[in-house]
């Protein structure tokens, strides 16, 4: 520390748990942090990552191209690089506009707060993705969440019946969805969007293993964004994600975007990254031709029951979850444990697909159990 004072006494813990109390929102107080699982020396298959790694020669590239990085700048607030790899990548029109985030996360949350006016409200399927209602509280807006069918299907008439009595100014769409895996009916995801009478959000962060998407409607509707990442494809520890949409609505939410929100060094290689249209096209095959076994193979032990997904995890249901997940970390196994997360969910384990290696070692494990 740089200054020479001798420190003082430590404020009490009582004092200071009462300032916190009366000070941080009762709401945010009755949350828990989003938990992440230390996966040191584990098989990790609990986070949809890419289990993948680079080349070496696409390595040495990249090697060089962060070497040149002046970290001691700041990035260009733009991203201009990294749009115009998109544009390309993506083969966008010009009269669709980009903005990118620290992740599709940052850019869920700022989607939330332009639109969380006093009293709005945000209508989401339910079980979906974690942090939509998150950012609502985060927002103070009022979180509206319609049961999914049984089957996880989405409620079309549920849904439209809540848009017709909450009116909501946000509606997030999963597509596919997280933690269920499934692919919403495209016909009806188009019924919600029409009658949405503010912004909805198809969110695709799983889109390189599904084989539909909503990126080529976003000129057709007046209130879509589409929503990605590259998280899944092989870049989640760069940290960018990237919103598609009608240039009026990527003006008001850049007002809302941090500025440099987009690191130099994630600057430097998503491009380059991007450029390996092969390599990446490759990885998805292989994920999508291994999740394929993984989720026969998961068929056929006793008691297992796995859901069909167009993701890069597979949610399987068994008789006690809590103890084939303890089995599975017991063997150096971190997969996630959905039981106790929504009543739909029950003794549901998500299981990231893996490589074959990885794959096996699961289904050892599972067989044995």
């Amino acid at each position: 520390m740089n200054d020479p004072r001798a420190p003082g006494l430590a404020a009490s813990a009582d004092d200071v748990a009462a300032r916190v109390a009366a000070t941080i929102r009762p709401e945010i107080r009755a949350l828990a942090a989003y938990p992440v699982a230390k996966a040191e020396g584990m098989i990790k298959l609990d986070a949809m990552e890419n289990p993948y790694s680079l080349p070496a020669d696409v390595r040495a590239r990249l090697a060089n191209a962060l070497s040149e990085i002046a970290i001691n700048r700041y990035p260009d607030g733009g991203a201009d690089v990294v749009k115009a790899a998109l544009r390309a990548s993506l083969a966008l029109p010009d009269d669709v506009a980009l903005m990118v985030g620290n992740g599709s996360d940052e850019l869920l949350q700022i989607i939330t707060t332009a639109v969380a006016k006093p009293g709005a409200a945000i209508v989401a399927p339910d079980p979906s993705f974690v942090m939509y209602r998150l950012y609502a509280v985060y927002a103070n807006a009022r979180y509206v969440a319609v049961p999914l069918q049984d089957n996880f299907d989405l409620d079309g008439d549920a849904m439209l019946a809540a848009i017709e009595r909450e009116r909501p100014a946000l509606i997030w769409l999963a597509y596919p969805n997280n933690p269920t895996g499934n692919l919403f009916d495209a016909a009806t995801v188009e019924r919600i969007i029409r009658a949405a009478p503010g912004l909805v959000v198809v969110d695709e962060a799983y889109y390189a293993f599904a084989d539909r998407s909503f990126l080529p409607c976003v000129r057709e509707f007046a209130n879509l964004i589409v929503v990605r990442t590259v998280s899944k494809i092989g870049m989640a520890g760069l940290r960018l994600g990237y919103a598609v949409a009608h240039p009026a609505w990527i003006v008001e939410l850049e007002k809302v975007r941090p500025p440099y929100n987009v690191n130099a060094l994630t600057q430097a290689a998503v491009p380059l990254l991007l450029a390996e249209h092969a390599l990446l096209d490759e990885q998805a095959r292989a994920i999508r031709a291994e999740r394929a076994r993984l989720t026969s193979a998961l068929s056929t032990i006793a008691g297992v029951t796995a859901y069909p997904t167009a993701t890069n995890f597979i949610v399987a249901r068994a008789p006690d979850a809590n103890a084939l997940f303890a089995a599975l970390r017991v063997a150096n196994i971190l997969v996630k444990n959905l039981h106790g997360w929504h009543p739909l969910l029950k003794n549901c384990l998500r299981i990231t697909v893996g490589t074959p290696a990885e794959n096996d070692a699961l289904l050892k494990v599972l067989k044995q159990a």
